[in-house]
């Protein structure tokens, strides 16, 4: 089951001028503090992608901002906003346009599908690395700590981390739920739990209650022998509905693919994500990325019921 979790929080990179100066300096050694300041505008420049309205517009630009990041930690490695901008920014890229896609086409063609999810897999396992260094820049050992104990771990992480946080998590639990056959990654679940949970604690508004899709599925894609709960994973989609004043399409359409399937409930299934159709792109700016791409999904779900349900 994938995680579908929203764009609202990616990092906008200053193309033009940051290109202009990344040129400018090719043929020299770029020093600490110019890399330091191109981080810093990297990591928080404007949300130019989240309110975009053309998917495969930023879907081809996010490569070279991904490499240009990685570029940069190559020079700047313990730039905490560089770490968090390329967790996030591989984990998006790899859920929006590389696993969406095999799943749009795998009737079509199951061979360049596996290849996908192979590939989204590599993408989520980088995305994870890049978090764990940031988390590792809040608390050194943290990784090993992690393991052993993940309460004492987490406890000098604040609410400035929550990005942190959240990316890491969704990174490893897309990746445990693309790769079920790697015991290696499906042993860690127990910590992307903790991370997912302390971040809630630390901030559950965070980027209008995102966090609470993931708990969505999380909670709803497990059955109850295993810990998970319908009744917890309603919950939260009531939550993340109220936090974002109902103007996000995917925790509805989450919901729709992960519980209503599984219950075989099809009416719901139909109601929910014609709600996150009829949801207006222009409502909420900063999540219009983030919509269509739900709404695509939602399309995409809505097209397949007859195949989702038994009668």
């Amino acid at each position: 089951m994938p995680y579908n979790f929203t764009m609202g929080a990616i990092l906008g990179l200053r193309w033009i001028s940051i290109s202009i100066i990344v040129l400018a300096l090719a043929g020299c050694s770029l020093n600490k503090l110019v890399v330091d300041r191109l981080g810093n505008a990297l990591a928080e420049g404007s949300s130019v992608y989240a309110t975009d309205d053309d998917p495969d517009l930023v879907g081809a630009a996010l490569p070279f901002g991904l490499k240009t990041i990685e570029s940069l930690l190559a020079q700047s490695p313990h730039h905490k906003g560089l770490l968090l901008a390329a967790a996030s920014g591989f984990t998006q890229y790899a859920y929006a346009f590389v696993q969406t896609e095999a799943d749009l086409i795998e009737d079509t063609d199951l061979k360049r599908a596996i290849y996908l999810r192979e590939r989204a897999v590599r993408l989520y396992r980088r995305g994870l690395g890049y978090g764990m260094r940031g988390l590792e820049e809040v608390e050194p050992g943290f990784a090993a700590l992690l393991k052993s104990d993940s309460e004492k771990a987490l406890a000098p992480m604040g609410k400035q981390d929550v990005p942190l946080l959240y990316w890491t998590a969704v990174a490893w639990g897309a990746a445990i739920s693309l790769d079920k056959t790697n015991s290696a990654l499906s042993v860690d679940l127990p910590s992307v739990e903790a991370l997912i949970r302390r971040a809630l604690e630390l901030d559950e508004k965070f980027d209008s209650g995102t966090i609470y899709d993931f708990m969505i599925v999380y909670e709803g894609g497990r059955p109850a022998a295993a810990g998970g709960s319908i009744d917890r994973a309603r919950e939260s989609l009531a939550r993340a509905i109220d936090l974002s004043g109902g103007r996000r399409a995917a925790p509805l359409v989450s919901f729709a693919e992960t519980v209503d399937v599984a219950t075989q409930d099809r009416a719901e299934f139909n109601r929910l994500l014609n709600r996150a159709l009829a949801i207006n792109i222009d409502d909420a700016p900063d999540q219009r990325l983030s919509n269509i791409i739900a709404q695509r999904r939602a399309r995409w779900l809505l097209g397949r019921m007859d195949r989702l349900f038994i009668d």
